[in-house]
């Protein structure tokens, strides 16, 4: 007799009274939050990409500068001369070379790279070189 009992405290037609499930509104405040985590994660990906293509444009100015000081200091002492504006694309490369800086039979190279993105001028990249006369 005590089996019989315990099988009928365990049975699942009677435990299904019982359970309820979710609610409406729980559903729609767990869809709400689920939605408001999606448009934060969206929002990190458009600045994530903004701070790549900047990144980018940095990159491939420094890259400019360092082409353009190796040319100058490939060249003979006397033969390395101030110069530019040279445009390359979005790019102004300028180089300026001051005599006996910081000490004498040394000339100072100085190359600049300017830029914009989208019409608004960024930081210019600026490279500084000592060239000896050896």
């Amino acid at each position: 007799m005590e089996s019989y009992t315990r099988c009928l405290r365990n049975d699942p037609r009677k435990r299904r009274n019982h359970e309820q499930g979710f609610t409406l509104i729980e559903v729609l405040f767990a869809v709400a939050v689920l939605v408001f985590g999606l448009l934060a994660v969206s929002s990190l990906q458009g600045s994530a990409i903004r701070g790549n293509l900047m990144a980018l444009d940095r990159t491939e100015a420094v890259s400019w500068a360092q082409t353009q000081m190796e040319a100058l200091m490939a060249l003979p002492y006397a033969n390395v001369l101030s110069g530019g504006p040279t445009v390359q694309g979005n790019y102004t490369i300028t180089w300026n070379v001051a005599d006996d800086n910081p000490v004498t039979n040394c000339k100072l190279i100085t190359v600049t790279v300017a830029y914009s993105e989208k019409g608004v001028a960024r930081r210019p990249v600026v490279l500084r070189c000592v060239k000896p006369d050896v």
